[in-house]
């Protein structure tokens, strides 16, 4: 069949062809006995090649996101300049323990997110800079201020061949970015729709610790660029790519109880806070961490526990009964998992397929058994432990290792380029920078549909497949109830995760679907799965088989674990995620069990399955052959989490979570205000904004007190500066209070939740929330990407999410050339169809 859709293939007839096997078995074994030092070729072996070797990025503004970008291209071989003041960006200076070198030298996160890059003196609008802007591929850059937002928009005037993407609090247009407010990503927590929920009801709400906010910025903005410079090497245009932090944080972390409310109505979930009831608790030795997702392991879960007669308990067998007996079950709990090891807690669980792991700290985290085995905590050239790269392409899995620049050398060049590539015209939408791909879509739940979704949103066509007996099991998720007809297309978060695709159904337990599924991977460039590894080689398409289909196509697996190792076959969830990486250990109160962040850790591992499905088609469009990539979710979330092993495993300092307060704030915290559990976020993050918060809250006093005139000061008398600022906030309504903060310059903010998005005045006026039209729910809203394309309208989710085999007969007849007598026959046998079976 002619397949003019696709993308041609961009073979460099000067380098000799690379051929890589899309099964999994040699490559991985040698990419393991690399990790683990096994021979010396590096983490990505000698002979692997670099997917982004020769691009030219560059990397500007500072900050933890674009840094964070800048590391995901580095580690892909891309020769990475960041462009520093002469002193350096303050975050060669960042430790969030303090306990920094007594020397000049960089610390340790710094080396971490800037290893194998260079360092040159610039700045946007200056000399030095010009010279590698124009000659750059990529610009990452971080524009805080007006003066920046203004400089970005004139270098992509001055230099439309690259691709500029600009990471702002709020983006480059709207009313938020013309005031001179103070924001940081506490206040952005809470304004996400984040905050509101974490915690028990009767306490304050609690942000997520870890500053995952600005690892998930960094980590959209890389997969953007990677996008966008896929289109650029078609197109010969670049693009300037306006990235809101608040918007990449309503996508992640607090945005689908908005759409809960929008598609649900009445039937949504009561907002407001809980705890997951079982998660965190403590053992003979340690922590362990449950998640019981469905009420068949919450069963499971009672007679682990050894309480069977709680199985026939109503009330507990919900989320909020659980909640209303909290003291109750987690006595139960407690007295079981005291009793016993984190070890022998997680043997039973496993026997049980209870999702569980020992809670990860800065201190064990790197010495968890399956992170050993896998080898996935490597050593940095400074000689601290940090996570490798979290995927793998065929055999490279990141670049050697080298140290991140020491200071900000001068005389850093590049030479200008012999001749620009040659533009060719793109399959579809100029402006789409994924139009021509095809994608075969058998992830489920949110990380992988996420990812898909976010290739679909780019003008990748995606073909969506289900099971008619084992469709996503997102599908039945916040739903309707079953008396709704259709209620099994309600899902709100299947709604979030799938739109901008086609939906298609096969039994993959008949061998004619079997044999149309691998007809239709003949026809895709990319396949992407989200099971445990199992899965896949039982369902008959195995690695091997599908390489036979299709050697062109690139194979994106995505599971919990890894392919290999002791927690191979285990059942994880984000939950699971949060607690195994040691991101739950940053999130909670200081003198209490740890919390986990909830919910970020599935987009978090679908941006990196992105950005590592990107690089490998830049490989296969060099070569002409498909390869296997290996992207973890849990080695994403490490990456991600990365900051507090860094600081242990450098200094011997063990980071805490501590409440809503901060090492780099003070005072800083959620503050109570006049009405029914109506609250408001203030952090001081600079000296000199402490005397203007004193003035707004009527306590002089407090500003000419020398010995709250430095953080330090004002950090050991926290609880005393909490009183007062609570005393001014609970007469006060919370819009009207932070009102007045913020016409002071300060960094405040409402603590909202998730319904409340659709009216924040930043999102409408950017148009975040896009209105789509479903044929069982209607007009409903959902996040669309948290950017937009300059000179381009904001539309990226041009369809809804597919109904159960919407367009089965869109693709097997208009694809595959089967014909309705075909189709009939397939309907009459149960192969596809348009209903879960049973329902």
């Amino acid at each position: 069949m002619e397949r003019d859709h696709r993308r041609p293939h961009r073979p460099n007839r000067d380098q000799p062809v690379k051929k890589t096997a899309m099964d999994g078995g040699a490559a991985l074994r040698d990419t393991r006995r690399r990790a683990l030092g096994r021979d010396d070729a590096g983490p990505g072996g000698a002979d692997a090649e670099a997917p982004y070797a020769g691009l030219r990025v560059v990397e500007t503004g500072g900050g933890l996101a674009v840094s964070y970008a800048g590391k995901l291209f580095a580690d892909a071989g891309a020769d990475v300049v960041k462009l520093e003041p002469p002193r350096g960006e303050a975050l060669r200076r960042r430790s969030a323990s303090g306990a920094r070198p007594a020397d000049d030298a960089p610390g340790a996160l710094f080396r971490f997110l800037n290893a194998g890059k260079r360092s040159s003196v610039g700045a946007l609008g200056q000399l030095p800079a010009d010279e590698f802007l124009a000659a750059a591929d990529v610009v990452l850059v971080a524009a805080p201020t007006g003066a920046d937002r203004v400089a970005v928009q004139e270098l992509h005037r001055r230099f439309p061949e690259a691709v500029t993407v600009a990471v702002t609090p709020y983006g480059l247009t709207g009313p938020y970015t013309e005031d001179a407010c103070a924001v940081n990503e506490f206040v952005l927590q809470a304004q996400c729709g984040s905050t509101a929920g974490r915690g028990l009801p009767a306490d304050t709400p609690m942000q997520a610790g870890g500053n995952i906010g600005e690892w998930i910025a960094g980590s959209y903005a890389a997969a953007a660029a990677a996008a966008m410079n896929r289109g650029r090497e078609a197109t010969g245009r670049g693009a300037l790519v306006d990235l809101s932090v608040l918007e990449a944080m309503v996508v992640t972390m607090g945005g689908l109880s908005a759409v809960a409310a929008d598609v649900l109505g009445d039937a949504a979930p009561t907002s407001g806070r809980g705890v997951e009831l079982p998660s965190i608790a403590t053992t003979a030795d340690g922590l362990v961490g449950f998640c019981t997702i469905t009420a068949q392991q919450f069963q499971d879960f009672l007679v682990m526990i050894e309480r069977p007669d709680l199985l026939a308990d109503a009330e507990l067998a919900t989320a909020a009964g659980r909640l209303r007996r909290r003291e109750e079950f987690v006595s139960a709990v407690d007295a079981w998992t005291g009793a016993r090891t984190t070890d022998e807690i997680l043997e039973l669980a496993a026997a049980l397929r209870i999702p569980a792991a020992p809670v990860g700290t800065p201190a064990t985290v790197t010495g968890i058994d399956h992170f050993a085995a896998r080898g996935v905590f490597t050593d940095n050239p400074a000689g601290f432990r940090q996570p490798r790269v979290p995927y793998a392409i065929g055999a490279f899995r990141g670049v050697p290792l080298s140290d991140a620049p020491a200071s900000v050398d001068t005389t850093v060049a590049w030479h200008p380029r012999s001749a620009p590539r040659p533009p060719r015209e793109p399959a579809g939408d100029p402006q789409l920078p994924l139009s021509g791909l095809r994608i075969l879509d058998l992830t489920a739940f949110w990380a992988g549909p996420f990812a898909t979704m976010l290739l679909g949103a780019l003008g990748a066509d995606v073909v969506k497949l289900e099971g008619v007996r084992r469709p996503d099991g997102m599908r039945f998720a916040g739903a309707k109830p079953p008396s709704h007809e259709g209620w099994w297309e309600t899902g709100s978060t299947f709604l979030s995760a799938n739109a901008a695709k086609r939906g298609l159904t096969l039994d993959l337990g008949h061998a004619q679907a079997r044999q149309l599924a691998l007809r239709l991977v003949a026809e895709c460039d990319v396949v992407m799965e989200n099971f445990s590894p199992r899965v896949l080689p039982n369902l008959g398409l195995a690695p091997d088989t599908l390489r036979a289909a299709n050697p062109h196509a690139v194979l994106v697996r995505m599971p919990a674990f890894g392919l290999d190792g002791p927690w191979r076959d285990r059942v994880g969830f984000a939950q699971t995620m949060e607690q195994a990486s040691g991101m739950a250990w940053m999130t909670g109160g200081a003198d209490g069990l740890p919390l986990i962040p909830r919910g970020a850790c599935d987009p978090i591992a679908g941006l990196h399955a992105v950005f590592a499905t990107l690089a490998a088609l830049e490989l296969r469009d060099r070569t002409g052959e498909g390869t296997l990539v290996e992207s973890t979710m849990v080695e994403a979330v490490l990456n991600v989490a990365a900051e507090a092993v860094v600081e242990y495993t450098a200094y011997g300092a063990i980071l805490m979570r501590d409440g809503n307060r901060a090492p780099d704030a003070a005072p800083q915290g959620v503050y109570r205000c006049h009405g029914s559990d109506a609250w408001i976020a203030l952090s001081i993050t600079e000296d000199g904004h402490w005397p203007v918060l004193c003035e707004v809250i009527g306590r002089s006093d407090l500003g000419s007190d020398t010995r709250l005139r430095h953080r330090s000061g004002r950090r050991a008398a926290h609880d005393r500066i909490d009183a007062a600022i609570t005393a001014w906030t609970a007469q006060r309504d919370p819009v009207k209070a932070v009102e007045e903060l913020r016409t002071a310059g300060l960094a405040a903010a409402v603590v909202s939740g998730g319904a409340a998005l659709f009216d924040h005045p930043q999102l409408s006026h950017r148009g975040f929330f896009e209105r789509v039209g479903h044929p069982v729910v209607g007009q409903h809203r959902i996040p669309g990407l948290p950017f937009q394309l300059a000179g381009r309208p904001r539309a990226w989710i041009t369809r809804p999410a597919p109904t159960m085999g919407e367009h089965n007969h869109e693709i097997l007849a208009g694809l595959l050339g089967l014909s309705d007598d075909e189709l009939d026959a397939l309907r009459d046998e149960g192969v596809i169809g348009t209903r879960p079976a049973g329902l």
